[in-house]
């Protein structure tokens, strides 16, 4: 049974969720400051289950469309596509079961919801396929991650307000940072394959432009703080992740492949870090 099933939870990634963590941490901010602390228990439930299942299925269509490059590369050679432990149709099959399921789940909430639903699975389907065409794939898995933010929103409170836009594009900016790290990793074999990404676009100025996209995702993030009025909470968190990012730079200055993939697990505190700062601050404005 094990052997059944272990090679659709490794296409799925659920052995490795990061990406997961990584879309649920800015999810779960908007979804906290939409509701200003006090999340919808059945909204906060759809979007935790929908996160985990977008996820895994945008995984699986990945896999479909990198089938006959994973093999090439150093990372990605043990997936199951790639061993050829699952077939092309199974990925396909997979997706489209997994997309469903969280269709399920997001008709239990509101007409607005649904409707950006079909824009969030439209998003995670083209996005694999935009390493082929673009040098930015990163900036485009920033807006196919970023969609559940507007949808938070929605969820809701059935609108979706300036800051929702604000933290939506933010969270682009951030996505774009981790994922180009993660290409980083990749490069060398992206180039042979001729696969397009940000880190190749970058070349040997990618820590700089690293650096100008961090520093205008903690400006862009302390404005937001700004504009909700957040408590001295939220900015100590801002400051963390400030850390964070030095570090990054840090682990990353050799562009040694494994040090870069550290550097791009590393946000995986980051966001969580930030999504502590606004649980907190609501937490303790209500206590207060």
């Amino acid at each position: 049974m094990k052997q059944t099933i272990w090679p659709y939870m490794r296409l799925m990634r659920l052995d490795r969720p990061i990406g997961i963590l990584l879309l649920l941490w800015p999810t779960l901010s908007a979804l906290w400051i939409a509701a200003e602390g006090f999340p919808d228990l059945t909204v906060l439930i759809v979007f935790i289950f929908g996160v985990i299942l977008m996820r895994s299925a945008g995984c699986a269509i990945n896999d479909f469309a990198d089938r006959e490059i994973d093999g090439k590369v150093w990372r990605t050679q043990s997936r199951p596509l790639a061993t050829g432990e699952l077939e092309a149709k199974d990925a396909v099959m997979l997706f489209v079961v997994l997309a469903i399921i969280a269709f399920f789940l997001v008709s239990l909430l509101n007409t607005m919801t649904i409707w950006m639903s079909v824009v969030a699975v439209v998003l995670a389907a083209s996005y694999p396929f935009m390493k082929r065409y673009t040098h930015l794939p990163q900036l485009y898995l920033g807006v196919a991650f970023g969609w559940a933010i507007p949808m938070a929103f929605a969820a809701q409170t059935e609108t979706v307000p300036i800051i929702a836009w604000l933290l939506f594009l933010a969270n682009i900016i951030w996505t774009t940072v981790y994922d180009t790290f993660y290409a980083m990793a990749d490069r060398e074999d992206d180039l042979l394959a001729g696969i397009k990404s940000t880190a190749v676009l970058f070349g040997d100025d990618d820590l700089t432009i690293q650096g100008v996209l961090q520093v205008s995702y903690i400006l862009m993030m302390a404005v937001i703080g700004h504009q909700l009025q957040m408590s001295w909470i939220y900015y100590l968190a801002l400051v963390t992740a400030v850390g964070f990012f030095t570090y990054q730079q840090f682990l990353s200055r050799h562009r040694e492949p494994k040090a870069c993939l550290q550097a791009f697990l590393n946000n995986n505190w980051l966001g969580g870090c930030l999504f502590a700062g606004i649980v907190l601050h609501y937490a303790f404005t209500v206590t207060v």
